[in-house]
């Protein structure tokens, strides 16, 4: 799998509870915070659920 860069670009402030521990399962907690994630499907299926949120790279 690969590895994927998530980063934060836009406030949780209006989302959801659902988007916002969403955001917390990930480990994104403040804007412009980045984590690295190994690409698997369950990630993949958080990340698109709040991908309006988020931008992802890939790490190589």
């Amino acid at each position: 799998m690969a590895m994927l860069k998530i980063t934060q670009v836009r406030s949780r402030i209006g989302s959801n509870k659902r988007q916002k521990a969403t955001l917390d399962t990930l480990g994104l907690r403040k804007m412009n915070q980045s984590v690295e994630r190994e690409g698997t499907p369950s990630v993949l299926g958080l990340i698109q659920a709040v991908n309006h949120l988020v931008k992802v790279e890939e790490v190589k």
